[in-house]
């Protein structure tokens, strides 16, 4: 693991669990049913920056004689874990919000709850800045995932502050309508994680424009003559990419060896390119 990588998902770790806890406090004080939820969110989010750093710790070991490609599989198992998690806390806060309509307590108005949640907004936005540059240097789709993770849950804390002035604006049920929100959210949110995740791990292709930069990068190389049967799939959050690559037919048979390991290393200088396989053909 990178040391950024590894500064990245210890602070996203520790700054969940305190969210967690100071949201968690503040529901049990003023009884706010929306302001529990985002401290559930937060419990959900904490489960999962604690599975990011485990994942992103075991994709950046080394490759090994069980593991010839490394362990880039790592961070989509640990998204395809977390997607599971939010799916069922989503419907359980669902469940509570359901239950308040139909049985309604009486909510009072709270300057904490509202106080917590804003400062919650903040710190979330702050947080997404931070894991999106850092996801970008290390090309990690884990804290790339929790970048957007953040910058979700400050819609989450705003849905959840509406529920908190529910009382306030003389809609006490505002409450529980706000957590039946977040819950749908969460599971939305979990949906996603999950179907980017399934990509990782069924080798999905790369995007048009990573494909053209793979082409360029080998045509760019000095006795390439043309370029055909290029693919490229995921393992794991890196690519492995396959091409044929067209040299003079007269060209020794040590030159071409020696061009089809340049075209690899030039293919393999993108930083989301983990391994190039060269086939050279004669033209």
């Amino acid at each position: 693991m990178t040391h950024q990588g590894r500064r990245a998902t210890l602070f996203n770790i520790a700054a969940n669990a305190f969210l967690f806890a100071i949201k968690y406090t503040g529901a049990l004080m003023t009884g706010s049913l929306a302001l529990m939820s985002d401290a559930i969110n937060s419990f959900s989010d904490t489960i999962y920056s604690i599975a990011i750093f485990f994942a992103v710790k075991v994709s950046h070991k080394r490759a090994d004689n069980d593991h010839p490609f490394g362990h880039h599989r790592a961070e989509p198992v640990a998204g395809l874990l977390v997607a599971l998690l939010a799916g069922i806390l989503g419907f359980e806060i669902i469940k509570a919000g359901v239950e308040g309509l139909l049985s309604p307590e009486v909510r009072v108005f709270s300057y904490l709850a509202v106080g917590i949640l804003a400062f919650t907004m903040l710190m979330k936005a702050l947080m997404s800045l931070y894991f999106r540059g850092v996801a970008k240097k290390i090309n990690s789709p884990a804290l790339a995932a929790s970048s957007v993770d953040c910058r979700n849950d400050v819609l989450v804390s705003f849905i959840a502050m509406l529920g908190v002035l529910g009382p306030y604006l003389n809609f006490p049920n505002l409450d529980y309508c706000a957590a039946i929100a977040i819950g749908l959210f969460i599971i939305y949110s979990g949906y996603k994680i999950g179907t980017e995740n399934i990509d990782y791990l069924m080798g999905k292709a790369p995007g048009k424009e990573t494909m053209n930069e793979i082409t360029q990068r080998a045509l760019s190389v000095k006795g390439v003559k043309g370029l055909h049967k290029v693919r490229a799939h995921y393992v794991g959050n890196y690519l492995h990419v396959q091409a044929h690559v067209e040299v003079d037919k007269n060209m020794t048979l040590q030159k071409a060896h020696d061009l089809g390991e340049t075209v690899e290393d030039r293919i393999e200088e993108m930083h989301s390119v983990d391994k190039a396989f060269i086939h050279v053909d004669p033209r």
